[in-house]
């Protein structure tokens, strides 16, 4: 690409990413939503205006705009977060993942789904979008009970949604009598489960005590930067999940390091242009034609998936203690879904290959579904929220 024509993508993209913003400020559209509209139209499902050489950038992008997502979610399980909201984060994290897994695969096999696909796509449904998720919630500027507990929430619910998906897939495999690969995929989850866990200790720790020296209760820039590359480029060339390593150095940082006093906040300064750049090269990525093709297995994943949600996150919360004004909110907080949910598909997909195009299709079209609606949904819940709670 001509370094003239770089220059002149990237200005347009990042004033489509100014106008996504005061659109969003003045509208209930999340600008991560408007964001990907704005790639589906320029990219091959509209009128294909980026250059092939812009996609490139992609997989660098993705995997720092989410490594940063993942640190800002670690760092939200603080000690005060977790004793104040800490049970109803793991009840409703728990419960949803559960509920969805059971309500998408009974429904799906109720209406004649064969069992290992229902199993497999059941699974899927429970992966959050913690990107979308986040960026609403600093869109919106709202800090509360309830944007702590969703942070929470959406910080832990995908590394729930990663262990089931392991099992439903290796009992999948069994009943579709593929072969005796699925103890190796348990075995692989949980070794790329407790790597990353591992990772994000060896990062963090040493994290904690030496960052914010320079600068006295803050870290600097390039600090912030250089442990989240460090963090992303580990744990790939581990193979394990950068998303979890991520999560738990965040986690790690913000509770050992009593010397910071605003120890993310170079991250939330960086990290718009990245995001910005990643939800464009998302949506222009997404193929809008599956959504053609989806028939009624799509149509009905949505229906079960979002209803499963709402059941499942109002039962968590009950349990959980939650307050009752909150309560019937947090399903309609967690509907977006994203790249977590295609990497599991895509997994499957291999694994199960007579089901593959199948997984892949109605995987790939939801998310198109979810990841537009879904951060609706989410920034109505949250103004609600906010709202009930200055009526109380």
């Amino acid at each position: 690409m001509e370094l003239a024509h770089l220059f002149l993508t990237l200005s347009v993209l990042f004033l489509a990413g100014l106008v996504a913003d005061e659109i969003g400020h003045r509208t209930m559209l999340p600008r991560g939503t408007l964001l990907i509209l704005c790639g589906i139209a320029a990219g091959g499902s509209g009128f294909g205006w980026l250059p092939q050489e812009v996609f490139e950038w992609y997989d660098f992008l993705s995997v720092t705009a989410l490594t940063m997502v993942a640190f800002l979610l670690g760092g939200a399980l603080t000690r005060e977060s977790l004793r104040a909201h800490g049970r109803v984060i793991l009840w409703v994290s728990g419960a949803v993942v559960l509920v969805t897994l059971a309500m998408v695969t009974a429904g799906l096999a109720a209406l004649g789904v064969a069992l290992p696909l229902a199993l497999v796509l059941g699974a899927i449904a429970t992966a959050t979008a913690p990107v979308a998720t986040l960026d609403v919630i600093r869109e919106t500027g709202t800090a509360t009970g309830f944007t702590d507990t969703l942070e929470g929430i959406v910080a832990i619910s995908d590394v729930w949604a990663l262990m089931v998906f392991s099992l439903a897939l290796t009992f999948a495999l069994g009943v579709a009598a593929i072969g005796a690969t699925g103890a190796d995929l348990v075995l692989e989850a949980l070794r790329e489960i407790l790597g990353a866990v591992l990772v994000g200790v060896v990062v963090g720790v040493p994290a904690a005590y030496l960052t914010g020296r320079l600068k006295p209760g803050e870290p600097l820039q390039t600090e912030a930067l250089g442990i989240v590359f460090l963090t992303a480029g580990v744990a790939m060339w581990l193979d394990v999940s950068f998303l979890i390593a991520g999560m738990t150095a965040g986690a790690i940082t913000v509770n050992l390091a009593l010397h910071h006093e605003r120890g993310f906040h170079e991250i939330e300064h960086i990290q718009w242009p990245f995001m910005l750049l990643f939800f464009i090269l998302a949506g222009s990525s997404l193929e809008v034609d599956t959504l053609g093709v989806v028939g009624w297995i799509g149509v009905a994943y949505v229906v079960l998936r979002a209803l499963s949600r709402v059941i499942g996150a109002g039962l968590g919360a009950l349990v959980g203690g939650a307050p009752d004004t909150e309560r019937p909110l947090f399903g309609i907080a967690l509907m977006p879904q994203a790249g977590v949910a295609v990497g599991m598909a895509l997994v499957a997909a291999e694994e199960l290959p007579e089901y593959g195009q199948t997984i892949l299709t109605v995987t790939i079209a939801t998310t198109v579904f979810f990841e537009i609606v879904g951060p609706v949904g989410t920034i109505w819940a949250i103004r609600k929220a906010r709202a009930r709670g200055d009526a109380a």
